[in-house]
């Protein structure tokens, strides 16, 4: 049995709105949502481009629990689209508009995320590749015991300083 998320958490009603206040209420609270993680996604980005990943780090929490609400409030704003267009035409409007430019701010918040994971690869497995060709020094007569020698092996591990 899978836990169902409480309906309270959320700053605006999952229900069916049935009054041009409750419809312009989910739109402003869904707005809110929307613009609180436009901020910390705005946040993120900036601290990713200047290398700051340790406080980049630090807004995943509040980054999930605002992705999950907006998430949500997507939903039962298209599951209410009727009811909400007709209640409250204006403020739906509005919402359209604002989730139309976040679409692209989220793009640019990902390509940033892309980018910094593919450098951090690349260091990793350059530095891997560097430890690894150390071995590839190894003596190539043979030993006491009149053993062969063994070709070069790969890096066996590596130690990563994350104090840093």
């Amino acid at each position: 049995m899978t836990a169902q998320p409480n309906a309270t958490a959320f700053p605006f009603s999952l229900e069916r709105p049935t009054s041009q206040q409750d419809a312009e209420n989910f739109c402003s609270a869904l707005s809110g949502t929307m613009e609180a993680l436009l901020s910390v996604i705005e946040m993120e980005t900036d601290l990713v481009r200047a290398g700051k990943l340790r406080e980049a780090g630090e807004l995943q929490a509040d980054k999930a629990r605002l992705i999950h609400e907006y998430t949500r409030g997507m939903m039962t704003a298209k599951e209410h689209a009727v009811a909400l267009g007709n209640l409250a035409p204006a403020a739906t409007q509005n919402l359209r508009r604002q989730h139309g430019e976040f679409q692209p701010v989220l793009r640019i918040n990902l390509a940033v995320l892309s980018t910094a994971r593919d450098v951090a690869n690349n260091i990793v497995s350059t530095v891997a590749k560097v430890a690894g060709a150390k071995n590839a020094t190894a003596p190539t007569t043979y030993g006491r015991n009149g053993s062969a020698p063994t070709g070069p092996q790969s890096a066996r591990g590596i130690a990563v300083n994350q104090s840093l």
